[in-house]
C-alpha cells in the first residue's frame, strides 16, 4: 500500500529476554537459547530483498547456538536510511537485532545523503546472499520505443521507482543519464510490485528492475511482451546466465563516454557489489558479532540454503562475505568530483548535463 508504513512480523513471536551484554560475552554458546533476534529490513514485504531473507531465516536458525526464534520486522522509508538509523542509533546492541538493508546502505552514507543518521563505517557488516546482480531498464511495449533511439526521443518518459535513494531509483537515473533520455520524469512512493501493476495500468512509462525478478515473478512480461527491455547493468560486468533476451542487450557501460561517467558507473558497481547486507549496531560484543557472521557465512555457504533461495527468488545467490565487503567499502572512490556528481544522480535534483 502506496503512502503507508508496513510493520509485519514473520516466525514466531518470543519476549526478549533482558540478558546483560556480559552473559553475552561469559556464555555465548547459551546466550541465544530461549531469545528472539529480530532482523530489521529496510523495504517492503513481498518483493526479492524480503524473499532473500525469508529464505535465510531458517539456516541462521539452525547455525546460531541455542537455535533462537528469528522474526523479520518490515522497516520501509528513505532506501533503507530508516532501517539504518534504526540499527545504528536506537537498538540495544547486544546481539538480538540486525538489519538488513539494500545497497543504498553504502551509496547513501557516502554520498553524505540527507537522512543518513549513521556512519557505514562502524557498522558491522556480516555477509549477502547477493553480491552479483542484472539490472534492467524497461518501458511498457504500448508506447512503442522498440530500440533505443526511440527511448531516447521520447521526452517525459515516466519512470518509476520506491524511494529517492533506493537502489532501484539509483539505478534507473544511471540508465537515464548514461542513454541520454530526454527529461525523464522521476515518480516515487511505490512498493517493488506496485511498480509493476502502475506500468500496466499506464500510470508509469518505464522502471529499472532486476532481471532475475522479473523472470521470475512477472514471465508474461516477456511471454506476452508487455515490456520492451533496452539495457542492462551488469554487475560484475561480463556475468551472464540469464534469460536469453537479457543477454542479447546492450550493457550499460557502452553508454559511458567521458572517464567521469565510467567512474560513476564504476562507483555504482562497487556500491552494489557489497549486496543487501546484513549489519549489526556497533558496540554488539565480539563474541556476538563472532556467532552471528559464523551463522551468517555457514548459511551462505549451505546447498540446502541456495535450494531454498532459488525457490522464493528464482535466482542462485551469489554470496558475498564480510571480509569482501568490507574490503570493496574500503576501496570506494570517494573523491570529491566522483561524489558530486553521483550525488546529482542519486538525489532529486535534475541529473548532470552530459
Amino acid at each position: 500500500m502506496r503512502g503507508k508504513k508496513i510493520l509485519i512480523f514473520l516466525g514466531v513471536a518470543g519476549a526478549y529476554y533482558l540478558t546483560p551484554v556480559a552473559t553475552a560475552v561469559s556464555q555465548p554458546t547459551n546466550f541465544y537459547q530461549g531469545k528472539t533476534i529480530t532482523i530489521v529490513e529496510g523495504r517492503e514485504p513481498g518483493g526479492t530483498g524480503a524473499m532473500r531473507v525469508q529464505a535465510a531465516i531458517p539456516f541462521l536458525r539452525k547455525y546460531i547456538p541455542g537455535q533462537p526464534t528469528i522474526v523479520a520486522q518490515f522497516m520501509p522509508g528513505g532506501g533503507g536510511r530508516k532501517a539504518a538509523n534504526h540499527i545504528y542509533n536506537s537498538v540495544r546492541p547486544d546481539g538480538l537485532t540486525l538489519g538488513n538493508v539494500g545497497a543504498g546502505l553504502i551509496a547513501n552514507a557516502v554520498l553524505g545523503s540527507t537522512g543518513v543518521e549513521y556512519n557505514v563505517d562502524r557498522l558491522i557488516l556480516l555477509g549477502a546472499a547477493n553480491g552479483s546482480a542484472h539490472y534492467v531498464f524497461k518501458s511498457v511495449a504500448k508506447l512503442g520505443l522498440d530500440n533505443i533511439e526511440k527511448l531516447r526521443f521520447h521526452s517525459g518518459l515516466r519512470i518509476g521507482a520506491q524511494t529517492v535513494g533506493h537502489d532501484i531509483y539509483i539505478n534507473g537515473r544511471i540508465f537515464a543519464w548514461l542513454i541520454g533520455l530526454k527529461e525523464p520524469k522521476f515518480i516515487t512512493g511505490f512498493s517493488g510490485t506496485e511498480l509493476d501493476v502502475a506500468m500496466t495500468r499506464g500510470e508509469l512509462d518505464a522502471r529499472v528492475n532486476l532481471a532475475d525478478t522479473i523472470i521470475t515473478r512477472t514471465p508474461e512480461f516477456i511471454e506476452k511482451r508487455v515490456m520492451n527491455f533496452h539495457a542492462i547493468l551488469e554487475i560484475p560486468r561480463g556475468d551472464k546466465h540469464l534469460h536469453p533476451i537479457f543477454n542479447k542487450l546492450p550493457e550499460l557501460g557502452t553508454f559511458a563516454k567521458t572517464d567521469m561517467e565510467k567512474k560513476v558507473l564504476s562507483m555504482q558497481r562497487a556500491i552494489r557489489l557489497a549486496g543487501s547486507p546484513y549489519i549489526l549496531p556497533p558496540g554488539t560484543p565480539k563474541e556476538a558479532v563472532a556467532i552471528i557472521k559464523d551463522a551468517v557465512t555457514k548459511t551462505l555457504k549451505d546447498p540446502a540454503f541456495h535450494r531454498e533461495y532459488k525457490k522464493l527468488t528464482g535466482d542462485d545467490p551469489t554470496p558475498i562475505f564480510a571480509e569482501a565487503q568490507e574490503e570493496a567499502l574500503r576501496e570506494l572512490p570517494r573523491d570529491p568530483e566522483t561524489l558530486k556528481t553521483f550525488n546529482l544522480i542519486a538525489g532529486n535534483q535534475p541529473l548532470p548535463p552530459r
